[in-house]
């Protein structure tokens, strides 16, 4: 048998012992598989299955009413040559993501930092009154108490009070006002789900790495939170990490509550907004397809982003 022939018989009984090992994995784990099943076979359905529905409509004329009729790229040409209303959305939904996605990150990971040293019911309790705000029902309700376009206005009320102003401004009345508001607003509800895993992950982390830091050199607080704390809780750091991209490239309920549906010369339009003017009001859903296939691969291309910077931490 020449060399050539015994490399090939190799790779051979190397590809047989993979494929042995794997189903021997398969059958060792069925249980395990077994209990997965349900998860996965409603995550195939109700999140994979519509994802790639969604991508083959936005390939197409759909109204719901008669049968799609395939159009090629037609709705990506008038979505980014055409459609002006879109490209406002678009420069809105990356403001968004750039000034409220990383400063809520930072915000939910300094606060459940400085939470996580107070002990006992004291943690509970700021836990509880940080986290409120993104579970509060009737958050728009107050944010409309405090933004009323009259001197009845919490916030005109205080600056006529302080004569900083001279007269009510109608807030979410005034374009060069909606953008600002509605991000200052996003930022206060943002300690959600993120803030949570945050707080779960700094009580995780073992107590006995920062006696070994210590002995290694690291020196004070901020060296421990760099090298020690969160190297530790990577997984908690890419969850919040998903779900603040998630929020701040999916605002809409802010902007419709506030600023209505359309806002004052489109100043307060995101894409989702956008997406639901042409999905749920027009009806229009092989054009709302495409919008959701350009918001999705935003949102993946940005956790990816985000995944390969969080791998440095610690470094």
């Amino acid at each position: 048998m020449d060399t050539q022939e015994m490399t090939v018989s190799q790779e051979a009984l190397d590809i047989a012992k993979k494929q042995a090992t794997h189903s021997y994995q398969i059958k060792r784990n069925k249980a395990s598989y077994f209990m997965l099943a349900p998860y996965f076979i409603l995550f195939f359905f109700f999140t994979v299955l519509p994802v790639v529905i969604s991508v083959g409509l936005s390939f197409t004329h759909f109204n719901m009413l008669e049968m799609p009729t395939f159009v090629g790229w037609k709705n990506y040409i008038k979505l980014f040559l055409e459609d002006d209303i879109f490209m406002i959305s678009l420069k809105n939904t990356l403001l968004f993501a750039v000034i409220t996605g990383p400063i809520s990150y930072m915000l939910c990971l300094l606060f459940a930092w400085i939470i996580n040293e107070f002990k006992g019911k004291l943690r509970a309790f700021l836990t509880l009154i940080f986290y409120a705000p993104s579970i509060c029902g009737n958050a728009y309700l107050v944010w409309n108490l405090i933004l009323t376009g009259d001197r009845y206005g919490y916030l005109n009320g205080i600056l006529l009070e302080l004569d900083i102003i001279n007269e009510a401004k109608l807030w979410m009345q005034t374009e060069k006002y909606v953008l600002p508001v509605l991000i200052v607003v996003q930022l206060w509800l943002s300690l959600g789900t993120g803030f949570l895993s945050f707080i779960a992950g700094l009580q995780t982390v073992d107590k006995s790495l920062y006696e070994a830091a210590a002995l290694d050199g690291v020196k004070n607080r901020w060296q421990e939170l760099w090298y020690v704390t969160l190297p530790a809780m990577k997984p908690q750091l890419m969850f919040g990490a998903v779900m603040q991209i998630t929020q701040s490239f999916a605002v809409a309920d802010i902007s419709i509550n506030l600023a209505g549906n359309p806002s004052v010369n489109y100043a307060g339009a995101t894409v989702v907004t956008h997406l639901l003017d042409y999905g749920s009001t027009r009806f229009e859903m092989g054009y709302a397809s495409a919008i959701a296939t350009v918001l999705f691969l935003l949102m993946v291309g940005t956790n990816k982003l985000v995944q390969k910077v969080l791998g440095r931490v610690g470094e």
